[in-house]
C-alpha cells in the first residue's frame, strides 16, 4: 500500500454510504486506514443486519445513521454535506462491498488538482477486471454513458461508479435532491450545467455479488434505465 502521508490532510474526507454491509465494512475500513489518515464519514442508511455494531465499535470514524433507509442517493448527499460541515474541502465518495480499492484514493485527491471532479472508471484502459459483470448492468451502464457524453461532450465511460473525489467548492454549485442510486445522473447534468472539470480515472472491474438487487421493479434493467434517463432529462431541464 502506498504510504498517503505527504498526499492527504485533515482537510480530506472519505465518505462511504453503508447499507446492511456488516460482512464487508469493517474490512474495507481497516484497508481505507492503512492509506488514509484523514476524516471518515460513514452513513448507514437504515442498516438492518448488524452494520450498525460493527461501526458503533470504532473510534476512528464520524457515523451518521438513518434510522429508516432513506436511498443510496439520500446517503451519499448527506455524506457529502457532513463532510464539507467538517471543514472538508477535498471528499472522496467509495462503497463499502469491497469492491472499491482505497489504494487509489492518494491519486484521485492529487488529481483534484486540474479538475473540480474525479470519476473512477472501470472502463478506461488500465482497468482491471476480478469477476464479471452481470450483462444487464453493463448494458444499461454502456447505454447511459453514452447518452452524458452525447450532451456533455465529456468522455465519460462509466456513469455509475461510486469511487469519486470531488472539490468541496465545487460542491457547493450543485444541489443533489435524488435520493435512489439514479443520483449520479443528477449530479452528471447540474455538473455540465455548472461547467465543472470531470475528468476519470481507471479502477478495478470487482464484481462479487451479481445477484445483488436494486430493489423494487429496478432489478429489470429496462426498467432501471428508464428510471435512470427519466431522472437525467429532469436535471438537464432545471438549472442549478
Amino acid at each position: 500500500m502506498p504510504d498517503c502521508s505527504d498526499s492527504v490532510s485533515v482537510t480530506d474526507a472519505v465518505v462511504l454510504p453503508v447499507y446492511n454491509e456488516a460482512s464487508t465494512v469493517g474490512d474495507v475500513l481497516e484497508s481505507l486506514r492503512a492509506v488514509f489518515d484523514g476524516i471518515v464519514i460513514v452513513v448507514d442508511d437504515g442498516s438492518t443486519d448488524g452494520s450498525k455494531q460493527v461501526l458503533g465499535a470504532r473510534k476512528d470514524i464520524v457515523s451518521v445513521c438513518h434510522m429508516n433507509n432513506r436511498g443510496y442517493g439520500r446517503s451519499l448527499a448527506d455524506g457529502l454535506d457532513m463532510a464539507r460541515a467538517v471543514g472538508a474541502t477535498r471528499i472522496v465518495t467509495m462503497d463499502c462491498d469491497g469492491q472499491h480499492e482505497p489504494a487509489h484514493i492518494p491519486a484521485f485527491l492529487e488529481a483534484l488538482a486540474d479538475a473540480d471532479i474525479v470519476s473512477g472508471s472501470r472502463y478506461l484502459v488500465g482497468s482491471e477486471v476480478v469477476g464479471a459483470a452481470p450483462e444487464g448492468r453493463r448494458a444499461v451502464n454502456a447505454r447511459v454513458s453514452a447518452e452524458i457524453r452525447q450532451v456533455t461532450g465529456w468522455s465519460i465511460t462509466d456513469a455509475f461508479c461510486g469511487f469519486k473525489a470531488y472539490r468541496a467548492d465545487a460542491l457547493e454549485r450543485l444541489h443533489l435532491t435524488e435520493s435512489g442510486y439514479a443520483m449520479p445522473l443528477e449530479l452528471w447534468a447540474q455538473a455540465w450545467h455548472a461547467g465543472l472539470r470531470v475528468i476519470e480515472m481507471p479502477v478495478e472491474r470487482i464484481y462479487f455479488d451479481g445477484d445483488r438487487s436494486f430493489g423494487e421493479d429496478l432489478d429489470d434493467p429496462e426498467h432501471r434505465l428508464a428510471y435512470y434517463m427519466r431522472v437525467w432529462q429532469r436535471a438537464l431541464a432545471e438549472e442549478v
